[in-house]
């Protein structure tokens, strides 16, 4: 979720050819005069539409990102974004081992719930060994296991309109008006895929605080930044016109690219 702005060059590969035109072509600004924030954001806001259908056009839909042997799993796990909540209710929630919480599924469902860590256990789960790629350049390879996400929609069951899911969190970022809770969004394509979970553990333990405990997104075709933390409320929509400034999630209203695909 940290994401500085430094540019290497595994984010300019990403972006491709075809990125690098739209950057040059549409800038009203020499790429000389501008900070290195604001063009590494006008980079990502070009990338963001074309890496979205680039990637939906290869994969159709269902491509699954590499996995890995045991063998390959970090000795060490780097701790991306808040490693704990400033936040009172979350931080009793953890001091009982999260006894006490609930994932809260609301919005456009049928049938809204309120799923403790032992109903999310009772899901389909799915392990996972991938490598989680950070916008600011480093790598680590994990192993997780949660519910898949597929099987607790279906138990909720989405309404025709919902077109989004928007997943709230427990911590906060620095916002205009002082600290603005952490917000991630996926689209339903992405929701259903086979690798997208609800990590409860890592690594054969449950899932620690620094990495996001009790309840983590894992959508693997993504940068890490989308992999939400500290999981508290999945809210499905039909657009994101009124979240936040209506780009989809914290990182996308700071100007970085709201569907982040690797």
């Amino acid at each position: 979720m940290s994401a500085k702005t430094g540019v290497t060059r595994r984010t300019l590969l990403r972006g491709g050819t075809a990125a690098s035109a739209l950057l040059l072509s549409g800038c009203d600004r020499p790429l000389d005069t501008l900070s290195e924030t604001d063009w590494f954001r006008r980079l990502l806001g070009f990338v963001n539409g074309p890496n979205r259908e680039v990637q939906r056009a290869l994969a159709t839909g269902s491509g699954l990102a590499p996995e890995y042997t045991a063998a390959q799993i970090s000795p060490s796990f780097k701790v991306n974004g808040n490693d704990m909540p400033d936040d009172d209710a979350y931080q009793a929630l953890a001091a009982n081992q999260f006894r006490d919480w609930k994932l809260e599924v609301s919005g456009l469902v049928e049938r809204p719930a309120q799923l403790s860590l032992a109903d999310l256990r009772a899901f389909p789960s799915r392990t996972q060994i991938t490598r989680h790629d950070c916008v600011e350049g480093w790598t680590c390879i994990g192993k997780w296991k949660g519910a898949r996400l597929s099987a607790v929609l279906n138990q909720v069951g989405l309404k025709p309109q919902a077109r989004f899911l928007v997943f709230r969190c427990a911590d906060a970022f620095p916002g205009p008006d002082g600290a603005q809770p952490y917000y991630e969004s996926i689209d339903l394509d992405d929701a259903f895929h086979e690798q997208t979970i609800l990590a409860y553990d890592m690594n054969d333990q449950p899932l620690p605080t620094g990495h996001g405990a009790p309840l983590r997104l894992r959508a693997e075709r993504h940068l890490g930044y989308k992999q939400a933390k500290f999981v508290m409320k999945i809210e499905a929509v039909e657009s994101f016109a009124k979240i936040g400034d209506g780009n989809g999630s914290y990182w996308a209203d700071q100007g970085y690219a709201w569907y982040a695909g690797i």
